[in-house]
């Protein structure tokens, strides 16, 4: 396999299997929209996010057949950078004019399918972002999360272009061994920003909830984050450490904790584990996601704890680097990522036996659907019996209910979490979520569409 900037070359495509040479498909007509959704505070990376930009990408092909793909815009989680140099709706409106810029590419010319589609995209999207942001140094991931809404919008066109029915159909042959599980049961992993109150997580777990994401990186200096982080971690520990779930091996809930780079060097790492294991927390840490900066290249294979590349992980090749680097397992994100990104990923995660989970960006139901459509697919997490995917919109959407409405399937005994798990049935495969199909209230966004 051959790595480019995106992931997999165009000659890739050529390979035995790879995909049935469909016909092109020529774009006529474009159209993207947005609406803002607040949110409850959601701390993380040293500040909070406190609204996010749910946006809709509009697609009609030359035959008339039209598509409507979502995104959900998070600035501070794809690039702190911009989120900090800029106000909440300056750096929405640069993420924003992105997936326009990728829209008119795309108008008046054609494509074959979503992978080739990204190959062309995402370098010029990325340049462009360089350009508007002011960042030089811009991150992969905020080309990425601008195009999730356009990436979404082409599988759907695609798939109804082509008569394809249903997710595991639209699934290229090259990706399906990464993507060949059924689960019947999915773990909902909710997470808690820096800082919660304890009670709140005591209250997820007695609700069912058996494997909680807790943000530690708390704001401050190093020396401050790290006492904050300690206690939130004790206290944590002396709430629900006790706590037992059928659904892992050791029989007791599992801590991720997500430090969101924040960490600086190993050395705090270490003496985070090290309270850890003096407080009788240490095993049951399950995985540390992304605690060091990005351009951090040390290995990691001196730390017993399973480290998760996430924000770092951009494209298939810095997955790749990730695990050389000793990585052990890998956040994949459909959602922020782009649902064709997220099939090489995840591929290449199998090749190399990286577990991975699908991780959350709080987004509306609908998108919690395509990131449980990976989820569902995916080899069991280690230590569970089942999939995992974090989703906490609910936790800090303040109108969740009211975006729920919007789903196509909004009734649906999947789109609920029982019990601490999603149940993915013979429905929700048959139906592949709802996601290949449209919601009303999204479709009326684009009544008109200019010529």
């Amino acid at each position: 396999m051959s790595l480019g900037f995106g992931g997999i070359k165009t000659d890739f495509n050529k390979m035995e299997n790879f995909m049935q040479s469909p016909s092109p498909i020529k774009i006529k007509n474009v159209d993207s929209n947005f609406e803002r959704e607040t949110l409850h505070p959601y701390r993380f990376k040293g500040s909070a996010i406190t609204e996010a930009w749910q946006t809709a990408a509009m697609l009609e092909s030359e035959s008339g057949t039209r598509a409507i793909g979502l995104g959900c815009q998070s600035v501070l989680w794809s690039d702190s950078k911009v989120f900090a140099t800029h106000s909440v709706n300056g750096g929405n409106a640069l993420m924003f004019a992105m997936s326009e810029r990728a829209l008119q590419i795309m108008k008046g010319n054609s494509f074959t399918d979503p992978n080739e589609l990204l190959d062309r995209l995402l370098p010029e999207i990325f340049e462009y972002g360089k350009k508007i942001t002011g960042n030089p140094d811009l991150r992969k991931t905020f080309a990425l999360n601008a195009l999730v809404c356009v990436d979404n919008a082409a599988w759907i066109m695609y798939a109804r272009e082509n008569k394809i029915k249903t997710f595991d159909d639209m699934i290229p042959a090259a990706y399906k061994p990464g993507l060949s599980f059924r689960h019947d049961k999915v773990a909902s992993m909710p997470a808690f920003s820096v800082g919660t109150d304890i009670e709140k997580i005591k209250k997820a777990a007695d609700e069912g909830y058996f494997i909680l994401k807790l943000k530690i990186g708390s704001s401050g200096t190093q020396k401050e984050m790290l006492e904050k982080d300690i206690a939130f971690l004790t206290a944590v520990h002396k709430a629900i450490g006790h706590y037992e779930t059928p659904y892992t091996v050791s029989g007791k809930i599992p801590y991720y904790f997500d430090a969101n780079e924040r960490y600086d060097e190993k050395e705090t790492l270490f003496r985070f584990l090290d309270h850890a294991k003096k407080i009788g927390a240490y095993d049951q840490i399950s995985v540390i996601e992304e605690p060091f900066g990005e351009r951090n290249q040390d290995s990691v294979k001196d730390i017993e704890i399973t480290l998760a590349a996430d924000e770092s992980a951009h494209t298939v090749e810095d997955a790749a680097a990730r695990i050389e680097q000793g990585y052990r397992a890998l956040a994949v994100k459909a959602v922020a990522k782009t649902l064709s990104m997220t099939m090489r990923i995840t591929q290449l995660a199998h090749e190399k036996k990286i577990p991975c989970f699908c991780a959350d960006l709080t987004v509306n139901p609908i998108l919690v659907d395509w990131n449980k459509a990976v989820a569902a697919r995916l080899a069991p997490f280690p230590l569970l019996h089942i999939g995992l995917q974090e989703t906490n919109g609910h936790q800090y959407y303040i109108n969740w209910d009211r975006m729920m409405s919007y789903h196509p399937k909004a009734n649906a005994s999947w789109t609920v979490t029982q019990k601490g798990v999603y149940i993915t049935d013979k429905s929700f495969y048959e139906q592949s979520g709802g996601i290949l199909e449209d919601s009303k209230h999204y479709v009326e966004m684009f009544k008109e569409v200019k010529s």
